[in-house]
């Protein structure tokens, strides 16, 4: 029988412009961007809870992947467009998974999400169980120091789900065993670099005065910040130096502050310049310990340092680092002592004692506030026969 024409073309639309359910199509927003894909809540199984091996092998068996390859397809291209790290490109997939199947309702659910949306990605991410508990690792080649990490097959995998736990789990007594479940495109390490930050909105930032004095004047500087850098960094372990010093500022911070300190040293000699910076991350915010400000050891980026009303003395150094790396440039070097994380910057000529490494000279500029108003080249008495560390080397890169 053939059909009037109309009816053809209606069925031509359709095939087309596929019909959605409205009430399938999630939305939210990531930094800034609004993220959409279409999704059936109810074919994310009820399931008993999912923490033994045989449960989870057969949670992963009963995904359809083309169920959920709206989903992949839509991270998919929030990776091609902007290009996220490693990092900030889990919180993304934090939050996807979270629209599926919130933390609160099903905490095991939730975590094999991640895990599958991670594997689905390309990362080779790896599962394990003790009891109750589910670990969900990545294959990551870096150095982290405040979560489990384990070696799998030639390969080393840290703990992303470990602060779920309150950063605190008895491995003596709890023995977790990997998961072997195959997922062929799960390949890929993660990293914790970070070479950008996202272009957040400039409506979703505030205004915070830094006020500190120099040279008995009082500077006042209103930088631009967006508590969304704190969120997307809650989580972030300590990693090595080299890493966290060079978590860049997103776009409005930077040109609220480094255009508006460039322009208060201009006229300044390189050593005053760097006097005036050293003092300004002196002196602009109140010191606290990271055991009572965050109930244990967390290194924050030179960004997250503005955002927080209190920082130590890592903190100090990651800022005043980034502060003369981006107005001067000047090789500097970051000393550890047991107690105590300080920095020291190469001049022309050095002030005061210099420190000698690998042949040249370095000045101790003290970042972090002490009982002592210590100049350019002085380090703390008590240090100057204690043993140290250079934990890290910047060398400008020669254009």
């Amino acid at each position: 029988m053939r059909l009037p024409l109309p009816i053809l073309v209606l069925f031509a639309t359709i095939a087309l412009h596929p019909i959605t359910s409205s009430g399938n199509t999630i939305q939210f927003e990531f930094c800034g961007e609004q993220i959409t894909f279409d999704f059936d809540k109810t074919l994310a199984p009820n399931t008993p809870v999912l923490s033994t091996e045989a449960s989870i092998t057969a949670f992963y068996q009963s995904l359809n992947r083309k169920d959920y390859d709206p989903i992949i397809d839509a991270l998919k291209a929030y990776k091609a467009k902007f290009k996220p790290d490693d990092w900030l490109f889990y919180q993304l997939i934090r939050k996807a998974a979270q629209q599926i199947s919130p933390k609160d309702n099903d905490y095991h659910r939730y975590t094999l999400y991640k895990w599958y949306f991670l594997c689905r990605l390309g990362y080779d991410a790896r599962l394990a169980v003790s009891g109750d508990y589910i670990l969900f690792y990545i294959y990551c080649e870096e150095n982290t120091y405040n979560i489990p990490y384990r070696n799998y097959n030639g390969r080393q995998y840290v703990c992303l789900n470990y602060h779920d736990y309150g950063n605190h789990i008895d491995f003596l007594k709890n023995r977790f065993s990997m998961i072997d479940l195959p997922v062929p495109e799960a390949q890929n390490s993660f990293t914790y670099k970070i070479t950008h930050l996202p272009d957040f909105k400039s409506a979703d930032y505030k205004e915070k005065e830094l006020r500190f004095t120099y040279n008995d004047n009082e500077f006042h500087y209103k930088v631009k910040l967006n508590k969304q850098i704190q969120s997307l960094f809650t989580n972030y372990p300590v990693v090595d130096y080299a890493l966290y010093l060079n978590i860049p500022l997103s776009r409005e911070t930077y040109s609220s502050l480094i255009p508006l300190l460039k322009k208060s040293i201009k006229h300044m000699s390189v050593k005053n310049g760097v006097d005036y910076l050293m003092r300004f991350t002196r002196y602009a915010f109140l010191f606290e310990p990271d055991n009572k400000a965050f109930g244990g050891e967390k290194r924050l980026s030179p960004e997250q340092t503005l955002l927080y009303d209190q920082s130590d003395c890592e903190d100090r150094v990651a800022l005043f680092y980034c502060l003369v790396k981006e107005i001067y440039n000047l090789p500097m070097i970051v000393l550890t002592y047991p107690k105590h994380v300080t920095i020291a910057v190469q001049f022309d000529k050095p002030v005061g004692k210099p420190i000698i490494y690998n042949g040249n000279k370095y000045s101790v500029c003290e970042p972090t506030p002490q009982k002592q108003d210590l100049l350019v080249g002085q380090l703390l008495p008590e240090l100057k026969k204690a043993p140290y560390e250079v934990a890290y080397v910047y060398t400008p890169q020669k254009n």
